[in-house]
């Protein structure tokens, strides 16, 4: 079998350039936090994380009587599911998201708003 010269050129220029830009990258993305968020879920969860969050007096109630924990929102606001259905977000002056999850081992549901640059934590439904 006997292989084109062209074509075998070919490959080792693409295996150059390929290499090449590889190397690039790692250069600059070495020990930096990037990523590449693709889904309307995963993009939403990281623009909530990336705000100033506060809590409501009835989150900080549940949070004081041990009901929840900084924790289980933690992970909600990281491994949640957005219910964009029920969630407002290009409302105007501000947006409303509905996240739901798992919390001490029941579904809950997280209820933000979010007003310039602050993620307003409102409250936490236990549902069954």
């Amino acid at each position: 079998m006997k292989i084109d010269k062209d074509l075998l050129k070919r490959f080792k220029l693409f295996g150059s350039g390929m290499t090449l830009g590889i190397v690039l990258l790692i250069f600059f993305f070495n020990g930096k936090k990037s990523s590449c968020n693709w889904f309307p879920n995963a993009r939403a969860l990281e623009y909530i994380r990336n705000k100033n969050i506060t809590y409501s007096p009835e989150l900080n109630t549940q949070l004081q009587n041990k009901l929840t924990d900084s924790l289980d929102i933690a992970k909600l606001l990281l491994e949640g599911n957005i219910d964009f259905s029920k969630s407002k977000q290009r409302q105007k002056p501000c947006q409303k998201y509905w996240i739901d999850g798992v919390a001490k081992s029941k579904k809950v549901t997280l209820h933000i708003k979010i007003c310039d640059s602050v993620a307003f934590l409102s409250k936490l439904d236990f549902r069954e």
